[in-house]
């Protein structure tokens, strides 16, 4: 998720150093097979720091065990954040990896090019989390494995609750609660935000918006696919922000990827903010004193969003593409899958992940986190189709619209609207 993004816990600022990648891709026979039989696998994962060290283990330990598969684990060159323009650019010159770590809202796109292998019939997920198996299904087939989970719950300063006689909040709140407890954490003479929220109109922007639509009955595009489906009940949701904007509680930030947001935060000016289990290192880093709390919703439901990653495989050639599935495969099994979540950051990619002792542990020892896991079971995605970006943009554009006050709620829906459903209207 390039500025710092919500995934920030499993990348650094730092750009990894182009590895030796480029090298190891195409063809090296008919299949990919080497003529020893051994079929390397370039592996761009993008990850750096933590989750860098947590995968490059598991790629070790999965070469000494399968010895007629390498996996050339590089990296790619870049972090997760530009794996996308990377990824383009190499299959534009015919020289592109076997597996590569894609973001779930630019599969659909990516999923244009015909390298990019279909594993309907070659992997099962039925295990995995709902979120994360819609996340690599484009137009009914497995175009992808999991890669990582999460969900956006609410994660709270509760020495600031406690300094504004405010009761700390609680599964089945509504937003009508959540501005509430907003307006009254608000301390303008000490500079503290009851809440935030990115004001940028990047997905960082768009991606909080989607529980609220969809709890509302709505969805990001109608059933036909013609038109948005958010053009009913758009104006709730955006009229929930204006009046935290209104109400002078919502810090709105102005930097990509929720720097300054998090930043204020973290140094104990902001009562709550809607954030994902990537955050809680840095929370706790700090020391603060924070608990985790479901989303609100208008309907008192449990309702959340997720954004899941993939390993997006690439097809040079019939070995290379059974060699990565295998490895996918080996890796998302719960006994490693565990390792990465715990070692990198993240959230269990399967229900039997969630049941092994070992993630059981680490969840109790980590506040809230169980709270994140919990929400999985009513986590939606945003929907794989290629027109998602573009809707996304217009979206953005309208919630800044509102955050700054420039526009009503109903002006910044009709505009977002008729923009949406012009893109729509073109075939893909």
């Amino acid at each position: 998720m390039s500025s710092p993004s919500r995934r920030d816990v499993l990348r650094a600022a730092a750009v990894l150093a182009a590895a030796g990648t480029l090298g190891a891709c195409g063809k090296s026979g008919n299949d990919g097979a080497g003529a020893d039989g051994v079929v390397t696998i370039d592996l761009w994962h993008g990850q750096v720091d933590t989750g860098k060290k947590a995968i490059d283990a598991l790629v070790n330990e999965f070469n000494k065990t399968h010895p007629k598969i390498k996996v050339v684990g590089g990296g790619g060159g870049v972090t997760a954040d530009s794996m996308l323009q990377k990824v383009t650019a190499g299959l534009a010159a015919g020289s592109f990896p076997d597996i590569a770590y894609i973001f779930g809202s630019d599969l659909a796109s990516m999923t244009r090019s015909p390298q990019v292998a279909d594993l309907t019939s070659a992997v099962d997920l039925k295990d995995y989390w709902p979120a994360a198996r819609d996340a690599v299904t484009v137009q009914g087939k497995v175009r992808a494995m999991p890669a990582l989970v999460d969900s956006l719950c609410v994660v709270y300063n509760k020495k600031l609750f406690a300094a504004a006689g405010v009761p700390v909040p609680k599964a089945g709140w509504t937003w009508d609660d959540f501005i509430a407890t907003a307006q009254k954490l608000t301390n303008p003479g000490k500079g503290v935000f009851g809440t935030g929220w990115p004001g940028v109109g990047d997905e960082d922007t768009v991606w909080r918006l989607w529980p609220m639509i969809w709890d509302l009955g709505g969805d990001v595009v109608s059933a036909d696919g013609k038109t948005v489906g958010f053009d009913k009940v758009g104006e709730q949701a955006l009229g929930t922000l204006d009046r935290l904007r209104t109400d002078k509680s919502l810090y709105v930030d102005p930097k990509p990827g929720g720097e300054q947001l998090y930043q204020v935060f973290l140094g104990g000016r902001m009562g709550m903010v809607a954030t994902g289990p990537w955050q809680l290192p840095d929370v706790i880093d700090k020391g603060l004193d924070y608990g985790v709390a479901p989303l609100p919703s208008y309907s008192g439901k449990p309702l959340t969003i997720s954004g899941p990653d993939t390993w997006t495989v690439f097809d040079n050639g019939s070995a290379k593409v059974k060699a990565a599935t295998e490895f996918l495969t080996w890796l998302t099994n719960p006994q490693q899958d565990v390792r990465w979540d715990i070692q990198g950051g993240s959230l269990p990619l399967t229900t039997a992940s969630a049941a092994l002792p070992e993630w059981k542990k680490h969840a109790t020892s980590t506040t809230g986190l169980q709270v994140f896991v919990d929400s999985l079971e009513t986590a939606r995605v945003r929907p794989t189709i290629t027109a998602y970006p573009k809707i996304s943009q217009q979206l953005g554009q309208a919630i800044v619209a509102v955050l700054l006050g420039k526009k009503s709620p109903a002006d910044a829906l009709k505009d977002c609207v008729e923009q949406s459903n012009s893109i729509l209207a073109v075939p893909n």
